[in-house]
């Protein structure tokens, strides 16, 4: 999936709801970061872990953010504009383009699953990080990121088109065995799974509604089919029967 500035926007508004920012919370808890450390973010979107990466390691800090996207980049520019700590790198996750075991901590939140060939990557991330350092992964299993209230047919159709969007699905369940083979060690996953049941404009729900809306035209569903589906789920809301679920998972693990 390319971030252009429509899709870019609509991510940078998922990243401010409350379940954007409980997953940084605990991506920032996970890290236990201290004063004076470097930090890289893989995919960094528009910016808003660099901002809180920044502070915690402090003016004697550094902060990388990498994304390919120029859209998402210019719009983390314009976010850390006044952080004198963050620098942005415009390239792909294969191409980090940092020295050796420079890096104290990598991150990545929603990023992995979209590299298709995701081993070069791995390996990246492993070159850069310093022994005894951190790197955490935040990527979900779409199998379990769904809405409900529409009726099956329509739901699923809807559903089985968004599937094209990323490269690795469960990504979760076979990231501790890729990690192993590049000398990870104590991987632990922590679950950050989330249920939505109104459909307020100001929900992950409502901005994955049109994400999942703008795929499943680009995939060829009918105009008439997703407003209908967009219709059933209006329906839903009113009836109390409508629910958004997904289930990002946060793994943490050690380069020893």
């Amino acid at each position: 999936m390319k971030f252009n500035r429509e899709l870019s926007i609509i991510q940078q508004k998922m990243a401010a709801t409350s379940a954007g920012v409980n997953r940084r919370q605990a991506v920032l808890q996970a890290l236990n970061l201290e004063a004076g450390q470097t930090i890289l973010d893989v995919g960094c979107g528009g910016g808003h872990l660099l901002e809180d990466l920044s502070l915690a390691v402090g003016e004697k800090g550094s902060v990388y953010g990498l994304d390919p996207s120029t859209t998402q980049i210019k719009s983390a520019q314009s976010r850390c504009m006044n952080l004198t700590n963050v620098e942005l790198i415009c390239n792909l996750a294969s191409e980090i383009e940092l020295a050796t075991k420079s890096c104290d901590s990598v991150a990545s939140i929603q990023t992995l699953e979209y590299i298709k060939d995701l081993d070069p990557t791995l390996e990246e991330i492993t070159r850069v990080l310093k022994n005894n350092s951190m790197f955490i992964n935040v990527s979900v299993l779409w199998d379990h990121f769904k809405f409900h209230g529409p009726e099956d047919k329509l739901n699923n159709l809807i559903h089985e088109a968004f599937k094209s969007h990323c490269f690795h699905q469960m990504l979760p369940m076979v990231l501790e065995g890729k990690l192993k083979k590049l000398g990870f060690s104590n991987i632990k996953n922590q679950e950050l799974p989330f249920l939505v049941t109104k459909r307020h404009k100001n929900s992950p729900a409502a901005h994955a509604e049109v994400i999942l809306s703008m795929h499943a035209l680009k995939q060829g569903i009918s105009e008439e089919k997703v407003l209908d589906w967009q219709k059933q789920l209006e329906i839903a809301e009113k009836n109390k029967t409508y629910g958004f679920t997904s289930f990002p998972v946060l793994t943490a693990s050690y380069l020893i």
